[in-house]
C-alpha cells in the first residue's frame, strides 16, 4: 500500500516538473532553431542565477520524483520490503541529485 505522504510528495514533484519541462523544451527548441553553438549557449548561462534556480529546481524535482517512484515500483514489482525499497529509491534520488548538481555547476559556473 502506498503511503499517502509519498503519494502527495510524488504528485507535488510532478506538478513542479511540468512547467520546468515545458520551459526546458522551449529553451532547447529556441537554441536549436536559432542555430546557437555550445559556446554561445554557455556564454548565456555562465554566472546566471536565473539558470541556476531554474535547473536547480528541475534537478530537485526530478530527483525526488524518480526516487519516490522507483521505491514504490520496486516494492510492488519485486516484492522488496518497504525499508529496502525506500533505501533503493533514496539511493537513486541521491545519485540523480549529485549528477544533476554537477551538470548545473558545469553549465552555470564552470569556466568554458
Amino acid at each position: 500500500m502506498i503511503d499517502a505522504r509519498i503519494y502527495i510528495w510524488q504528485r507535488l514533484s510532478a506538478m513542479i516538473m511540468i512547467p520546468l519541462v515545458l520551459g526546458h523544451l522551449a529553451v532547447m527548441i529556441y537554441a536549436i532553431e536559432g542555430g546557437l553553438s555550445v559556446g554561445e549557449i554557455l556564454g548565456r548561462t555562465q554566472g546566471s542565477l536565473v539558470w541556476l534556480i531554474f535547473y536547480g529546481s528541475f534537478v530537485l524535482a526530478v530527483s525526488a520524483h524518480a526516487g519516490l517512484g522507483l521505491g514504490i515500483i520496486s516494492a510492488e514489482w519485486f516484492r522488496l520490503t518497504p525499508k529496502i525499497a525506500s533505501l533503493l529509491g533514496m539511493a537513486v534520488g541521491l545519485i540523480l541529485l549529485v549528477m544533476g548538481s554537477h551538470a548545473i555547476w558545469a553549465v552555470t559556473f564552470a569556466l568554458p
